[in-house]
């Protein structure tokens, strides 16, 4: 078993509402903290035959795609497009807690279907998510919302976690490439790379800025209030320049959660994790 953080957050209902009032959508979820785990008995199909999910030409979820809602005070902004989506972070699974219970964009979660919960892709998403561990890889359905655990990229259905061999940690490295239907995938031509335990390299990621005396300001504050390395690295968004300042590298998934509280305590949020 494992201790998780899923939260159902029931976004059918709370599109609905905002419709009738014409007004922003508020914050209205069921949290809980709770024990889940797989089958507690033999599953009732061979989980290693079930398929992979097939994309196909879906129309946007009428539920579960408001253009932003608030979950524990954050709010999530959703994308309008999940095109050339492409995304490395730490996977998690949820299980038979939430086995037949309506997912956020109104279809009944199936832990034994190839499906995930993300955050802020439109709902449906097809997407192939490998795990950069062992390089195994599944093709599935983003039907949900979540996870709401910091530094969580995305929620695997039980079966998915099983096929990408995630189930005993709880959590797995991944990269989540979305699919368009109809087009060839271009992992085809380019392959995942895998990291090895030894060799990945994970940051939390702490802002991005326009000005590198602005990065260079939070590089020296964090450095003196964490003791620990900060880095500056210069790239590109959308033709700008663009100054990320990222602490670490951490040791695995318990060293950035623990990283995320303390950077918490200094006022700093909205973190997210970066894998190389």
């Amino acid at each position: 078993m494992r201790r998780t953080q899923h939260t159902t957050i029931n976004l059918a209902a709370l599109s609905l509402l905002a419709a009738l009032a014409g007004c922003s959508i508020g914050p209205s979820i069921i949290e809980q903290d709770i024990i889940d785990s797989g089958p507690s008995a033999a599953p009732p199909v061979d989980i290693d035959s079930i398929p992979d999910a097939v994309p196909k030409f879906e129309s946007r979820s009428r539920y579960g795609n408001p253009s932003s809602y608030v979950v524990r005070g954050k709010r999530y902004y959703t994308k309008q497009s999940s095109k050339g989506y492409q995304e490395r972070g730490i996977a998690s699974w949820y299980g038979k807690k939430f086995h037949g219970r309506r997912t956020s964009s109104g279809e009944t979660y199936n832990m034994y279907g190839m499906s995930a919960a993300h955050k802020t892709l439109p709902l449906p998403t097809y997407a192939r998510v490998t795990n950069l561990r062992n390089n195994r890889s599944v093709v599935l359905k983003i039907n949900d919302r979540g996870p709401f655990h910091d530094n969580r990229l995305i929620d695997l259905s039980y079966t998915a976690a099983h096929k990408l061999g995630i189930i005993g940690s709880g959590t797995g490295l991944v990269e989540v490439r979305a699919l368009t239907p109809g087009e060839p995938e271009p992992s085809a031509a380019s392959p995942v790379e895998s990291v090895t335990t030894e060799a990945a390299r994970l940051y939390l990621q702490v802002g991005a800025f326009g000005s590198r005396d602005n990065a260079d300001r939070l590089q020296s504050r964090l450095q003196s209030d964490l003791d620990t390395n900060v880095r500056v690295l210069e790239g590109r968004s959308a033709d700008q320049l663009v100054y990320r300042v990222q602490v670490g590298p951490i040791s695995g998934v318990d060293g950035a959660d623990s990283l995320s509280k303390r950077l918490d305590g200094l006022g700093i949020g909205n973190t997210h994790v970066v894998i190389q």
